[in-house]
C-alpha cells in the first residue's frame, strides 16, 4: 500500500501566503524607492525649479510690499513656474521711469491687486510691458511708457497710498484701476479679515474709517503688524492626525525636490481650506469687541462664502458698508485724477465683474457712472478679437495668462487710440 499523503496544515499555507505577501510588498517598495531616488536626481540634476519664501517687508503708510531688488519665485506646479526681481520700490515691475520723463511721455500707470502684481507671469509678459510694445507699434508719434502698481489681497482704499507715494509723482497721463469680483469685499476690513484670519483692528493695509460724525478718513496700515512669508490665515485646532500628515509633508518638501514637486503636485489639484466654515468665522468676528453690530442679523449656512453673499436681501450692516468702502474710494481716486490732470478709468477683468449683465457689472457701473469713471470691458475686448475667455487666465490658477495681460494691453491701447487728447500735453 502507497504511503498517504498528508495534507499541508493550514499555519502552513498561511505562511507561504505572508512570504508572498511580503515579497509583493518588498518589490513595490524597492520600486517606489527607485522612483523617488530617480526622481531626486533628475530634478538636482537638471536645476528644477524650487519655490522660495516670499521676501516681504512693511512699509509704514503703504502696507507690505516686497523687498526691493529681491528674487520672487513662484509656482503653482502645473501651470507656470516664475522667478522674478521686485524693483528698487518693492514692486514685481520694471523700474519706474524718472519723473521728468514720465511727464514728458504719455504715461500709463496701472493700479490693482495680484492680476497687476502678476507673480505668475515673467515681467516681460505684464500688461505695461506689452501696453508699451503695443503702442510703440500702432502709435508710432505717440512716446507711450507705462508702469504697475499691484499687490496681492488689496482693493481700491487699500491701493490709494499707491498713487499718493509713487504714482503721483510720475504725472500720469492716464490712471487704470484694475477691477476684479473679490473688491467688493475686499475694500472692508472687516470682510477681508474674516477671509484671512486677520484683526480687522491692525490690517496690513489702509482701510477706510468712520467718524462719529459720519467723515471718512483713510485709516493708515497698522504699524505694529510684520508680514510673514505667506498671508496667515486660521489657527484651526485639527486632528491630530491631519497634523502629523502636513508637518511630515512639509518637512520632506524642505529637503526633497521631489517631494516638493509631489507636494505641488498635490496642493494645485486639491487646494487645501484651512479655514473654518463660515458661520464660525462669522461669531469668531463679532465676538471681537466693537463688531458685533455690524454682523448683526447675519446667519451664513456653511455652503456660503462672502463675495456672493453682498448681493443677498437684507444683507447685514457689514456688507453695506463694504459697498460704501469701494465707492469712497473710487471717488477718492476720481478726486486725485481731476486734481493732477490725470483720466482715470476701470479696466473690468475677465472675471464676474467683467461680463455684461452680471449682479456684479451692474453694481460696478454704478459706481463708476455717478462718478465719470468710464469702465473698459476686458471680456468685451476678448470677444471683439475672436478669443476665449478661458485662455484669459491659467487652467489651474484664475490669474491672467500672457495672452490674459496682451488682451489687457489691447483694450487700453484702443482706449488711448479712441481717446487721442488722453496723451495731449497737460502744461
Amino acid at each position: 500500500m502507497g504511503a498517504s499523503m498528508t495534507p499541508r496544515s493550514p499555519s502552513r499555507k498561511f505562511v507561504r501566503l505572508a512570504r508572498l505577501a511580503g515579497w509583493n510588498a518588498a518589490l513595490i517598495l524597492a520600486g517606489l524607492a527607485l522612483v523617488a531616488v530617480a526622481g531626486e536626481a533628475y530634478l538636482r540634476l537638471s536645476g528644477a525649479f524650487a519655490a522660495l519664501p516670499l521676501p516681504l517687508r512693511f512699509v509704514p503708510g503703504v502696507g507690505v510690499l516686497y523687498e526691493p531688488h529681491a528674487e520672487v519665485r513662484r509656482t503653482n506646479g502645473l501651470d507656470f513656474w516664475t522667478a522674478q526681481r521686485a524693483n528698487s520700490l518693492g514692486f514685481l515691475d520694471r523700474e519706474p521711469p524718472d519723473p521728468e520723463r514720465a511727464a514728458a511721455s504719455c504715461h500709463v500707470a496701472v493700479i490693482g491687486d495680484s492680476f497687476v502684481e502678476a507673480i505668475e507671469v515673467p515681467i516681460e509678459d505684464k500688461l505695461q510691458v506689452r501696453l508699451e510694445a503695443l503702442a510703440a507699434a500702432a502709435l508710432p508719434g505717440l512716446d507711450v511708457t507705462a508702469s504697475a502698481w499691484g499687490r496681492l489681497a488689496t482693493g481700491q482704499a487699500n491701493q490709494l497710498p499707491y498713487y499718493d507715494e509713487y504714482v503721483r509723482q510720475l504725472r500720469p497721463n492716464l490712471v487704470v484701476l484694475v477691477a476684479v469680483d473679490n473688491d467688493f469685499a475686499d475694500n472692508s476690513a472687516v470682510l477681508r479679515a474674516m477671509r484671512l484670519g486677520w484683526d480687522p483692528a491692525r490690517m496690513p493695509y489702509a482701510y477706510p474709517e468712520r467718524a462719529a460724525d459720519g467723515a471718512v478718513r483713510l485709516r493708515p496700515p497698522h504699524p505694529d503688524y510684520q508680514p510673514s512669508s505667506d498671508l496667515p490665515g486660521w489657527d484651526l485646532p485639527r486632528p491630530a492626525s491631519e497634523r502629523w500628515y502636513e508637518a511630515l509633508g512639509r518637512g520632506l518638501a524642505k529637503r526633497s525636490l521631489f517631494a516638493a514637486w509631489l507636494d505641488g503636485k498635490r496642493r494645485a489639484l486639491i487646494p487645501p481650506d484651512t479655514r473654518p466654515p463660515l458661520p464660525e468665522r462669522v461669531a469668531l468676528t463679532a465676538a471681537l469687541p466693537g463688531y458685533g453690530w455690524i454682523l448683526d442679523g447675519w446667519q451664513p449656512t456653511d455652503a456660503q462664502e462672502l463675495d456672493g453673499l453682498l448681493f443677498v436681501e437684507d444683507p447685514p450692516p457689514v456688507f453695506a458698508e463694504a459697498l460704501a468702502d469701494m465707492e469712497w474710494a473710487l471717488a477718492e481716486f476720481r478726486r486725485r485724477a481731476d486734481r493732477d490732470g490725470a483720466a482715470l478709468t476701470i479696466l473690468a477683468s475677465h472675471q464676474e465683474v467683467g461680463l455684461a449683465h452680471t449682479p456684479q457689472s451692474e453694481l460696478l457701473l454704478g459706481m463708476a457712472e455717478p462718478l465719470g469713471i468710464p469702465v473698459i470691458s476686458q471680456p468685451d475686448w476678448i470677444a471683439h478679437s475672436g478669443g476665449r475667455i478661458e485662455d484669459s487666465h491659467w487652467p489651474h490658477d484664475h490669474h491672467w495668462s500672457p495672452q490674459g495681460h496682451q488682451w489687457a494691453a489691447e483694450a487700453i491701447l484702443d482706449w488711448l487710440r479712441r481717446h487721442p487728447e488722453t496723451c495731449e500735453d497737460r502744461a
